[in-house]
């Protein structure tokens, strides 16, 4: 693998580093302006039509999402994953604030919402490969992984922080101060990202006057033949396509079942998210987990037997106990997953191995969101949950099955790291 030039600020411990304090703050600000976007659109498509027409104008963005996100991180291989992240976010504060000034005037009709949530998710295409892509460009290799734990607790915050701030912004000026306040935070990113120091690729970017599908043919061609990253990459289809239907749709019919309510699975979902926060936490203070690829495995597979014990669990209090374990093993692996692809990648190829996981993560893992509602239906919720459990160890089976990746390490550190 080729490795990037060292920086003299590489060497410093991620936590201290200018830079990348700076792309965390960055990164911080985007990913609250996106939790309160999302909030103030569901609100207002809510307010402005039915249910269903509601659901559909949330769901329009998926749908570019899933389709370009290969071709987006073709676009952040030849361009630059800092560039694309700064258009990315000016389009979406433009955009945001165009949807504040127009409801201070009147109220939307329901396609002007489709037509924006159409734009955010062509721009999540972009957006995901190149974030992804971002970090070897501005840390060393060997502080990759606490990197991923500092993104995974600004990804926890956003998402605690974003439904009670959208919340109090629609309450104190309605929607349009809700979309204000979150094209104001996607502006406030802009300058923290310009203000990124970057290291060149040693090779250069893929040639712009080359064909976008032969840039694609060979970034499958180069994630296929890798002995790491191509395993990788099954292990991650298998535990996703495994987790998050009972994830997303079980907890919901599950709480339904025992009587917990709304407050129920608010609880189960506070268990899951403070574990999976402790595992950012753990990253981010340790920086390295020794045996990385063995510990995926057995993170997976633990993981995955938690969460089908869920629905054998009576209590509500046991239930957001065994949510807090499922949590924390699966931040642990998803954080090993992101930074073994961030360090046995070539950075020139990150952008497209990071849109295939992508694609993987929110384009087909969704698809089973209505299998797994009918597959409940048809059996009850203990089979279902057995079986996805199954079908995830599977995916911790795979990984530790193949020897390079069980054996994949991430890079040592030092006593620099110590806090």
């Amino acid at each position: 693998m080729t490795a990037l030039t060292e920086t003299a600020a590489a060497a410093r411990p991620a936590h201290r580093d200018p830079n990348v304090l700076r792309w965390l703050g960055g990164y911080s600000a985007s990913a609250l302006g996106d939790s309160i976007y999302y909030l103030a659109l569901s609100w207002t498509a809510v307010r402005g039509g039915t249910p269903a027409q509601a659901g559909l104008v949330m769901a329009v963005s998926a749908v570019p999402r899933a389709l370009l996100m290969l071709g987006g991180g073709v676009v952040a291989d030849r361009f630059g994953p800092r560039r694309v992240v700064l258009l990315s976010d000016t389009v979406r504060c433009l955009v945001v604030l165009a949807v504040a000034a127009v409801l201070l005037l009147s109220s939307p009709a329901l396609w002007v919402l489709a037509a924006v949530a159409l734009v955010f998710g062509t721009v999540d295409a972009l957006f995901l490969p190149a974030v992804g892509a971002l970090p070897p460009r501005i840390a060393a290799r060997d502080q990759l992984a606490r990197v991923q734990g500092m993104r995974g607790l600004a990804q926890r915050a956003a998402l605690v922080l974003g439904a009670p701030l959208g919340g109090l912004a629609v309450a104190l000026g309605g929607p349009a101060a809700a979309f204000g306040v979150a094209g104001l935070l996607f502006a406030a990113s802009l300058p923290l990202l310009l203000a990124l120091r970057i290291t060149p690729l040693p090779g250069g970017a893929p040639a712009k006057d080359r064909a976008a599908l032969r840039d694609l043919a060979d970034g499958l061609r180069y994630l296929r033949g890798h002995r790491v990253l191509g395993p990788l990459v099954i292990v991650v289809a298998l535990s996703d396509l495994g987790f998050v239907g009972p994830l997303n749709v079980g907890l919901a019919l599950l709480a339904d079942a025992r009587g917990w309510g709304a407050s129920g699975i608010g609880w189960v979902l506070a268990g899951f998210g403070t574990g999976a926060a402790g595992a950012s936490l753990l990253l981010t203070v340790r920086g390295r987990i020794p045996r990385a690829g063995a510990v995926l495995g057995w993170t997976i597979a633990l993981g995955s037997t938690c969460l089908g014990a869920l629905a054998y669990v009576p209590d509500l209090p046991v239930a957001v106990a065994l949510a807090l374990c499922v949590g924390l093993l699966a931040g642990v692996s998803g954080a090993l997953c992101g930074a073994l692809t961030q360090t046995e990648c070539d950075p020139a190829y990150l952008g497209r191995v990071t849109a295939v996981t992508g694609f993987v993560s929110l384009g087909l893992a969704p698809l089973s969101y209505p299998l797994t509602g009918a597959a409940v239906g048809l059996w009850g919720l203990g089979p279902v949950f057995v079986a996805s459990a199954a079908f995830c160890t599977l995916g911790g089976a795979y990984g530790l099955s193949v020897t390079a990746l069980r054996r994949a390490e991430l890079p040592g550190g030092s006593s620099r790291d110590a806090l």
